[in-house]
């Protein structure tokens, strides 16, 4: 938020509860954006945070965080569920009154929801959520919430010394570099709102050597897998229910686009045959219990994600085909409708 009220145009008003303005200008120096029209101003009074901003008549109003802040009205400790609703509400008049937009940081749970009471959404026009992994440099920005657009739209940035970076091309953190064909890593074709992006799927099947056999699942639900693995055994008749499972996404991060199944589908089948599936080929679509391959929204975006990556082959639904336009496509489109026509069109 600092970088943002560094190159935002107008006055700026960054309050501060949690750190000394010593410590937000040394950030601002490290960043190399520093500019007289950004003011710090430390205070966790609602009412004088309101009165200072009433005298500068900053274009933007930026608080952090709203779980500091303590309203003269309410006789509670900052931070607990009454305070935070009282000043988040003498917030919102204050910014309907003087038309100034205030940009407010919360704090989160450990399980990743917004801390303090449930109303604080419901008050504001837009909640945006900064998702980021220790230990990977790059981070998220999703829409939760818009009262005046989409929330399908998603930023990836990479964090670095000077502060957040746009990543232009995402696909390329989430896939492999290496072009060697190993067995159990497939690219699916997905879409994060309204972003196509090529994701690596990780799989490694081996034998189980205790009693019961494990299955463990990084980036993707657990209860989708088992059910793939019950599709697998089931429809392709693979002996899968005496191997440890093991899945995994590349990059770190959590994907529930159901256009992911083919490809984790192809990365178990993959490792268990050890049979290795070429970097040069990708896959879109979802898998039903019958065993049938349901086609998946956006198809085109995919397939031209995939184009443009450089990919020679996107296996896809049967029922999406009609849905596509090979004129000026460099990319094979191969159909298939059911998992039996997928293990013999890849695998042979």
């Amino acid at each position: 938020m600092l970088q943002l009220a560094m190159n935002a145009g107008g006055t700026v008003l960054y309050v501060s509860g949690e750190e000394s303005e010593e410590q937000i200008k040394m950030r601002a120096d490290r960043l190399g954006t520093a500019r007289e029209e950004c003011f710090i101003y430390t205070e966790t009074s609602s009412q004088a945070i309101i009165e200072e901003s009433k005298k500068l008549r900053p274009a933007l109003l930026i608080i952090d965080s709203i779980q500091t802040l303590y309203s003269p009205f309410i006789d509670a400790p900052p931070g607990s569920i009454s305070q935070v609703r009282e000043c988040t509400a003498e917030l919102q008049r204050f910014a309907k009154e003087s038309n100034i937009p205030i940009i407010i940081i919360g704090h989160i749970t450990k399980e990743g929801g917004l801390a303090g009471p449930k109303v604080l959404e419901h008050i504001v026009d837009v909640v945006l959520q900064f998702e980021g992994d220790q230990n990977y440099t790059y981070r998220i920005l999703r829409t939760l919430k818009n009262r005046f657009g989409s929330t399908d739209e998603l930023g990836i940035y990479a964090m670095e010394s000077v502060g957040l970076r746009e990543v232009s091309n995402p696909s390329e953190l989430l896939m492999s570099q290496n072009s060697e064909t190993l067995s159990g890593s497939v690219i699916a074709a997905s879409l994060e709102g309204m972003r196509p992006l090529m994701i690596e799927t990780q799989a490694l099947v081996t034998p189980s050597v205790y009693g019961t056999p494990q299955r463990s699942a990084t980036g993707f639900d657990l209860r989708r897998l088992a059910m793939l693995l019950a599709v697998l055994e089931k429809r392709c008749g693979l002996p899968i229910g005496h191997n440890d499972v093991f899945l995994n996404i590349a990059g770190g991060i959590r994907v529930t686009d159901p256009a992911i199944d083919l490809a984790i589908f192809t990365a178990l089948i993959s490792s268990l045959n050890n049979i290795g599936i070429g970097r040069n080929v990708c896959f879109a679509a979802e898998i039903g219990l019958t065993g049938e391959i349901r086609g998946v929204s956006r198809i085109e975006q995919r397939i031209q994600e995939a184009d443009r990556l450089g990919f020679d082959t996107i296996y896809i639904a049967q029922s999406n085909m009609k849905n596509v336009k090979r004129e000026g496509l460099g990319i094979d489109v191969r159909a298939v409708s059911r998992v039996e026509d997928l293990l013999y069109e890849v695998f042979g």
